[in-house]
């Protein structure tokens, strides 16, 4: 019974995989190879590279992401799990798939700006996609890695670096116009990106003074079934003592909650913060 409840998990997990990637690749498709432009991706580097190798998009990228993933095992171990492997390898055959069913494909808005816009707004629901399930597309990740481990470079910067590289790529085969658009593609790839990634798993951090703290307590753990902290906040003016309620909360609820101080204690004193990660580490036992 565990056996095929494992399997039918595996099985959900590689349909959202493949999924998000028929998503990247579309993007590429149908928007980024229209353009000409090398917005930070291993496809963006394939298709500078079209122009002096004589195959099509896919199997560059398929020859360029076997290498990285070779380069990325000798190098890093066995940090590039299945899933990796999987994505690395499942783009490109989209990409192929695509050749064939529209071969010859032109563009679809006519636009160089609008197909590197939806090329943007469309990979990142893909890469959003891989990344909230522990996945990445290969490619420039990998890059990333091996210049963490041998430039001891932080992932983050790591990853702008390698894709700033693959954009200015592009002065190598298009215009200066087609450049400058790679570059703030890129740029705005990465503001999207993080959008769609971090904007999902931030809540808000709200801390509370009020007379009204036994009714806002009441209110947070039964109407909006969350938790809170209680912390004694001593006054600098004339050191009153106060209570000060802190909970977490996410979108909806920080709405609900906003409204509710509002209606109860227009006069409360209120501070938020941002918050885009959450650990909780038990405690071992001795």
């Amino acid at each position: 019974m565990n056996a095929k409840r494992g399997s039918v998990k595996v099985m959900k997990e590689a349909l959202v995989l493949t999924a998000a990637v028929a998503i990247i690749a579309a993007a590429v498709y149908f928007f980024l190879m229209p353009s000409h432009t090398s917005v930070s991706s291993i496809s963006g580097l394939g298709i500078v590279l079209s122009n002096f190798v004589p195959l099509p998009l896919s199997a560059i990228t398929m020859i360029l992401n076997v290498v990285l993933l070779i380069i990325g095992f000798l190098t890093c171990g066995r940090e590039f799990g299945a899933k990796t492997v999987y994505t690395s390898v499942m783009l490109p055959l989209f990409l192929w798939v695509f050749e064939k069913l529209f071969p010859n494909f032109v563009s679809m808005t006519g636009s160089q700006e609008l197909d590197v816009l939806c090329y943007i707004l469309m990979v990142s629901v893909g890469l959003s996609i891989l990344f909230n399930r522990n996945a990445s597309s290969g490619g420039l990740d990998i890059v990333a890695k091996i210049m963490n481990k041998y430039l001891h470079m932080e992932l983050g910067r790591a990853m702008s670096l390698a894709g700033l590289c693959v954009a200015l790529s592009a002065a190598f085969a298009y215009d200066k116009k087609t450049v400058v658009l790679s570059v703030l593609g890129t740029y705005f790839n990465g503001i999207v990106l993080d959008y769609f990634i971090f904007d999902n798993n931030r809540k808000r951090r709200v801390c509370i003074i009020t007379e009204k703290k036994e009714a806002l307590r009441q209110f947070i753990i039964h109407d909006l079934h969350s938790g809170a902290t209680i912390y004694e906040a001593i006054g600098a003016y004339n050191l009153e003592k106060h209570e000060e309620i802190i909970t977490i909360v996410d979108k909806s609820e920080y709405q609900k909650l906003m409204n509710f101080i509002n209606r109860e204690d227009p006069k409360a004193f209120i501070t938020i913060y941002n918050v885009s990660n959450m650990q909780y580490q038990p405690k071992k036992r001795a």
